[in-house]
């Protein structure tokens, strides 16, 4: 693999110079956060899909979904496209960019805040994006710590300090503005090597319809039927991981930072085919592992299994790829792994520090010594979050795995209904923002307990849909909200 630490050198030496040029162009708490709003629809659009797609999406998720699901996988890339990427743009963006414009909000809490006047819901929203996102981010940081021991043979631990290290070098120094602007880098190197992975498999399986039909083929004697997910599992997992994704601050943040409204269509279309070439590529390949493995262990190729017999999910894909793809290719690939990740937690460390240093700490003030405190702040939180994800992955302690597990239910399941209805009604209260939020925890927390962590997309998909009945039932029964409220919120839409 010294092809792929060469081009690894290079990636590493690149993100840290885009992270001291955008310390140049961060004076402020708006441009470490938001880059100034003044981010165009090419890099706003490719910012979002790389945040979209993490190392999750290829190593773990392609791998299981894969094999579990065969090409019903692929029902999971087309949600994640057209509803996860392109409707979202089209829904959200331009009332998200006026709105929060309009109340001077830069994160999900202050906005929920700003938006239902009410003062106690920033701390108590700021809480849920600290305790749930934090570990969401340790665990992407440990999957790419696997990676990187299995491909380059290094230690998991000096992994995991190499890419937190550099993580942390380019975020600290740049914020958001080198975020977007390495994230547009990342994403180039992500469809690039997503097209040229598929069309290598597509090479050695003997062309699309052959490959397609020969998956189709050894799934059905793979997996027995009484093994394979039912409809209501492959609709909850489409559910969770596309219209999932409306109610996560990480994602959400990129509408606020657009230039102007006039983008928002481009970046719909740029970021919808993007998501559909890595979508579809990401699990395709997951799909094509019957075509490559034999689920017998005595078979002449047989499927990456644990010490104890099971599958190993996460060892799939990248035992196809180093079987499979050239020296040259193989680094290809991992950079765009890599990419996907370091994009990936880039946002979410940006997000969960902003959940202390913009929402929690009491002293953002318009004068401009103020806005220096507030920068020093969210770099000095940013890098304590980056040291505590690297703990998480290290030791792995057993309440954050549990944490883990929750975060994306719990997250989204908390603010996309009190969200989406603060963009459109006028008519939701306060009492029922909160009621919104509280029940979207409650229930992803009750439905995991209950319903075991192999149903976790099913109790996700209820823990996101339960606060849209709760939003506007608890708004026909309490005080509407205040009309200097409203005015204010919903100026020019």
């Amino acid at each position: 693999m010294n092809m792929g630490i060469v081009f690894l050198a290079v990636f590493l030496a690149v993100m840290t110079a885009i992270g001291i040029w955008g310390m140049k162009k961060t004076r402020t708490l708006g441009d470490f956060f938001l880059g100034g709003r003044t981010l165009g629809p090419w890099i706003s659009a490719i910012a979002y899909g790389t945040s979209y797609f993490s190392a999750v999406i290829f190593i773990g998720f392609a791998g299981t979904q894969g094999w579990q699901f065969g090409l019903n996988a692929l029902w999971i890339a087309a949600g994640n496209a057209v509803i996860g990427a392109g409707a979202a743009w089209l829904v959200l963006a331009r009332r998200t960019r006026r709105m929060t414009q309009n109340l001077d909000a830069m994160t999900m809490p202050e906005f929920l805040q700003e938006r239902y006047g009410a003062k106690h819901l920033k701390p108590v929203a700021a809480s849920v994006i600290f305790f749930f996102l934090l570990p969401y981010s340790a665990s992407v940081f440990k999957g790419l710590g696997h990676l990187f021991e299995k491909v380059f043979g290094i230690p998991y631990d000096i992994a995991l300090l190499v890419m937190i290290a550099f993580t942390g070098i380019y975020l600290i120094l740049g914020g958001y503005f080198a975020i977007a602007v390495t994230d547009f880098i990342q994403g180039i190197i992500m469809f690039a090597g997503a097209a040229v992975l598929v069309a290598v498999l597509l090479r050695e399986g003997g062309g699309l319809t052959e490959m397609f039909a020969k998956a189709g083929e050894n799934y059905r004697a793979h997996i027995p039927p009484a093994e394979r997910p039912s409809a209501l599992t492959v609709i909850s997992l489409v559910f969770m991981t596309s219209f999932g994704t409306w109610g996560l601050p990480q994602m959400t943040q990129k509408f606020y930072a657009i230039k102007n409204e006039r983008v928002i269509f481009k970046a719909a279309l740029v970021t919808t085919i993007f998501a559909l070439v890595i979508g579809f590529s990401a699990y395709s390949t997951g799909a094509f592992s019957h075509v490559f493995f034999d689920a017998d262990a005595a078979g002449l190729n047989p499927v990456p299994r644990t010490a104890s017999g099971g599958i190993n999910y996460d060892l799939i894909v990248p035992t196809l790829l180093t079987q499979h793809l050239p020296e040259l290719l193989l680094a290809l690939i991992l950079l765009l792994v890599l990419s996907a990740s370091m994009s990936t937690l880039s946002s979410l460390v940006l997000v969960s520090s902003s959940s202390v240093a913009i929402d929690l700490y009491p002293s953002r003030l318009e004068t401009k010594s103020g806005k220096d405190r507030s920068v020093a702040m969210m770099r000095f939180l940013s890098a304590v979050f980056i040291v505590v994800s690297y703990f998480i992955s290290r030791f792995q302690i057993s309440i954050i795995v549990y944490l883990m597990s929750l975060s994306w239910g719990v997250v989204s399941g908390a603010f996309a209904a009190p969200y989406i209805f603060g963009l459109y009604s006028r008519r939701v209260t306060k009492t029922a923002a909160y009621a919104g939020l509280l029940s979207g925890v409650t229930v992803m927390t009750a439905l995991f307990f209950i319903l075991g962590q192999r149903n976790s997309p099913l109790s996700a998909s209820i823990a996101i849909a339960v606060p849209f009945i709760v939003v506007p039932l608890v708004s026909a029964f309490t005080a509407p909200p205040e009309k200097e409220i409203l005015d204010k919120a919903f100026q020019g839409i």
